[in-house]
Parts: C-alpha cells; sequence; structure tokens
C-alpha cells in the first residue's frame, strides 16, 4: 500500500532542489563560455522542476490552500529545509587569497558533491512506499546523471589544469567539504521517512558516496581535506546568513504581488 512520505522530508528535498536551482541559475548570462551558460541554465531549469513536482505532492497534504507557488514563494528562512551546501554563495576562498565575486570552481564542486549524493538518493527512492515520490524519483534520477557527468568532468578538468585553475579547485574543495557532513546525521523527518518506508537509509549511502568523491579527487589531483568541526543544522532550520539573501531577491516579486495572476 503506497502512503505519503512526511512533508518535511518532501519539503527538505524540494528546497534543496529549488535554491541550488536559484544559485546557478545566478550564471545566466554570466557563464565562462557560452556553452557553459546554457549548461547551468539548464541544470536549473532541471532543479526547479524537480522542486515543483515535489512542492505539489507536498501541498497535496498540507491543505489550507498551499501551493507550490507558496511553498517556495511565501515561506520564511527558518521554514526551508534544504542542505546548507546548496545556499552558500558561489564565491569561495581562492587559495588563500581574495573572495572572487563569482568562482566557477566553487560552483563546479558544489554541484559535483550535491550530485553524486542525489544520484543514489533519488536511485533508492524509486523503490520508496510513496508512489508519488517514487515516480518523482525516477524522473529526477535521470537528469541527476547529466548533472553530476557535467560537474564531475569540469572538476577533472579544471583540477588537473592549470597551476591556477588546480589552486581554484582546491580552495573550494577546502571550503565546501565540511558542509557535507549534514548529509549524514538524520534529522527527525529523515527518521521518520526511513522508519515509514518512504525516505532513504544515508547511512547505506555514505560509503559509496565517499568512493565516488575520493576517485573523482584523485583523478583531479585534488586533496580531500579531513572533515570534522561544527556539522551544518540547515535541514533543520538553521541556516547561513545566505539564504535570507537569496530569498530576498528570489521572493520579491512575488511578496510584492501577492495573488498576481499571469
Amino acid at each position: 500500500m503506497s502512503i505519503a512520505a512526511p512533508v518535511d522530508y518532501l519539503l527538505q528535498l524540494a528546497d534543496n532542489a529549488l535554491v541550488l536551482g536559484q544559485r546557478n541559475a545566478e550564471w545566466c548570462g554570466h557563464g565562462p563560455v557560452l556553452e557553459e551558460d546554457i549548461a547551468l541554465a539548464n541544470i536549473s531549469l532541471d532543479l526547479i522542476g524537480q522542486a515543483r513536482l515535489l512542492y505539489q505532492h507536498a501541498a497535496a497534504f498540507m491543505g489550507d490552500g498551499v501551493t507550490e507557488d507558496t511553498l517556495a514563494y511565501f515561506r520564511d528562512p527558518h521554514q526551508f529545509r534544504n542542505y546548507a551546501l546548496c545556499e552558500l554563495p558561489h564565491h569561495g576562498p581562492l587559495a588563500g587569497t581574495a573572495i572572487a565575486e563569482r568562482d566557477y570552481a566553487t560552483t563546479i564542486t558544489r554541484n559535483f558533491l550535491y550530485s553524486a549524493l542525489m544520484v543514489a538518493v533519488w536511485d533508492a527512492l524509486k523503490s520508496s512506499r510513496d508512489e508519488q515520490l517514487a515516480a518523482i524519483a525516477a524522473k529526477s534520477y535521470k537528469e541527476t546523471l547529466y548533472h553530476l557527468r557535467h560537474a564531475r568532468d569540469w572538476l577533472v578538468r579544471l583540477g588537473d589544469g592549470t597551476d591556477e585553475s588546480h589552486a581554484r579547485m582546491q580552495a573550494a574543495a577546502d571550503h565546501l567539504l565540511p558542509y557535507t557532513q549534514e548529509f549524514w546525521t538524520a534529522s527527525p523527518h529523515e527518521r521518520q521517512a526511513l522508519q515509514e518506508g518512504t525516505g532513504v537509509d544515508m547511512a547505506m549511502l555514505r560509503d559509496g558516496w565517499n568512493r565516488d568523491v575520493d576517485e573523482a579527487f584523485e583523478e583531479a589531483t585534488l586533496r580531500r581535506p579531513e572533515g570534522g568541526g561544527y556539522v551544518p543544522q540547515a535541514k533543520c532550520g538553521l541556516h547561513t546568513e545566505h539564504l535570507g539573501w537569496l530569498l530576498a531577491e528570489m521572493q520579491s516579486l512575488a511578496r510584492q504581488h501577492p495573488g498576481a495572476t499571469w
């Protein structure tokens, strides 16, 4: 018998896709080359499409007039359940020197780390007891395979490239890897989804994700930084300062004209 996944679990999946889709969309018109400008725009569209399906699924159980639009545009930062990794800006430390206004190394490294995870998550969710979520996972899995291939190719190309590109990629890896600890610390809604058979046992995915990351980093001649330190809890509503700025830009039009129709 099919049952529905916990709403907060659906929102976590949706918020990850929406927030990262919004971040990648910031490259539109600013990509390093035209082909990459288009590629990142298409990846953003995939992610936002995944978010829409998940929001629609969650809204069906929430009632009170909730829609995909209210979930995307009329929640405040503490109500979002996305990973902290997804909300970080594109700029990152450049080999211990300045902060880049928009650093492609940060974008590529984040997309790789997230996509490597989500390929495994979507694959596992194809067997979810929530049949609607399983169908969304089957579609999202195919899209995320492309996202992973794109990010991994660039990770290797830039990591094993020039001295400058290597330094940028290493700095991005050092900056972003600590945030991935959040993947493996279960939230209450993740535990509930797992117990009900609608979610994924993230602990079962950890070794495979580590192997994929290690293999890619080795090919890219990158050193994987050690873990440890503070574990983010953004999926429980404790976000970085960056999410508020991202949502302020993304939600501004909808909030200025609530109830507007096209």
